[in-house]
């Protein structure tokens, strides 16, 4: 490791600069859960798979979700105003790849079941828990635009071992009671 002379001199360790590829990786190593985010309104019905949700508040209850500003889904979530955060459980791999990849909207939405939430977005009928949301705010950063999401109804599935991803991997991580 490189060395730094701070103010007073004496050295200390410095980091290499932080490049797009160095970020990626270790990004790579920050587990999350695996979520399907879907919407359905006068702009259609589409859905994304995301692992950048997190918690905001709980007064009143937010998530931020990060979405693409490219993605195929990305009108259809601003036009509707609306998103159900569908975290997913083990066993959930391949409807995660679908709603990650190039699969047309209808493929994906029919791999699995579906319920239709409060706010009329689909919501995954055997998620681990189920984020029923209406956007109220929208912030872009760079190449995403983060999502702000008050949660206005919730859904918990009956699933024993949830969904993460973690170094370019899914894995099955289970809770205990």
């Amino acid at each position: 490791m490189a060395q730094c002379r701070p103010a007073d001199g004496s050295p200390e360790p410095c980091l290499p600069a932080v490049t797009r590829q160095g970020y990626r990786d270790a990004m790579a190593r920050l587990g999350a859960a695996v979520n399907i985010v879907t919407t359905d309104g006068p702009a259609g019905r589409h859905g994304f798979t995301a692992s950048a949700v997190c918690s905001v508040t709980d007064s009143p209850p937010t998530l931020l979700v990060c979405l693409n500003k490219g993605s195929s889904a990305a009108g259809a979530v601003h036009a509707n105003g609306v998103v159900c955060v569908n975290t997913l459980a083990a066993g959930h791999e391949d409807l995660s790849n679908l709603f990650g990849g190039r699969t047309p909207v209808e493929e994906r939405f029919a791999a699995a079941r579906w319920c239709r939430s409060a706010t009329g977005a689909p919501m995954l009928a055997d998620a681990v828990v189920a984020f029923d949301c209406r956007i109220v705010r929208t912030v872009e950063v760079g190449t995403h635009d983060v999502l702000f999401c008050e949660v206005v109804g919730l859904a918990e599935g009956g699933a024993q071992e949830g969904l993460i991803y973690f170094s370019r991997r899914y894995h099955a991580v289970t809770g205990t009671s």
